[in-house]
């Protein structure tokens, strides 16, 4: 059963995701709650799972990692044993940043974060060569970034 939240939730998790790092009093002077009211709030969220990770984004250019691939991931077989490795192989991989099972002709769509194009291969020949259950891919090379993020929107 999803967690009721209520506008300071939501108003608390708006500003979160935008600024992990703001204080509580900062947070409790803008929506009207005192520092210690909103540090309780943001506790439970943590316990309660609205809360799943705080992490530093990191520019993939700067860190050296400057080619961003879409990937198309058709497997050969839904059996679940089969299905359950590919899943395994997909979320240890650090190369990939984003994952999805999905509905259409591919059944999994994948961002992938790359140093160059030989990297992609290599990473692309792992994939088939650990997964014997992968039938075939397609790739698309993104040319630009238009939007990227992770924010929930969480308004009422």
């Amino acid at each position: 059963m999803p967690t009721a939240l209520d506008k300071f939730d939501r108003r608390i998790l708006a500003i979160l995701q935008i600024d992990a790092r703001r204080s509580a009093e900062l947070i409790g002077a803008e929506i009207g709650l005192s520092a210690s009211a909103v540090q309780r709030r943001i506790a439970r969220l943590r316990e309660e799972a609205v809360i799943v990770a705080e992490v530093a984004i990191v520019d993939a250019k700067r860190a050296g990692r400057p080619l961003t691939l879409i990937v198309d991931v058709e497997v050969e077989r839904e059996r679940p044993e089969l299905l359950a490795s590919l899943k395994q192989w997909i979320a240890l991989e650090p190369a990939v940043q984003e994952a999805w099972y999905v509905t259409g002709e591919g059944d999994y769509v994948l961002v992938v974060s790359a140093r160059d194009v030989e990297d992609y291969d290599a990473l692309m020949q792992k994939l088939v060569a650990e997964n014997a259950n992968v039938r075939r891919f397609q790739t698309r090379v993104a040319l630009g970034t238009l939007k990227r993020g992770v924010l929930v929107p969480v308004e009422e």
